[in-house]
């Protein structure tokens, strides 16, 4: 069997991802910073798990070679 290109191209957009993720929620904290705790701790607690959302369909792309 020959290796597939799609794992680490998707290990590569995964690290892209994180990466877009962290840039946005980090340039949204000056704004986040004046809000209640309790709202900051459900915004970073929600933004937190979010970020998992497209992996599903990445992670099964790298397997398969279908989105779907």
């Amino acid at each position: 069997m020959t290796p597939s290109w799609r794992k680490p191209a998707g290990a590569l957009a995964i690290l892209v991802l994180i990466a877009a993720w962290c840039v946005l929620v980090v340039s949204l904290s000056a704004q986040v910073a004046t809000w209640h705790p309790v709202v900051q701790l459900v915004f970073y607690i929600g933004t937190g798990i979010v970020w998992i959302t497209p992996l599903k369909p990445l992670l099964r792309w790298m397997e398969t070679g279908r989105w779907r």
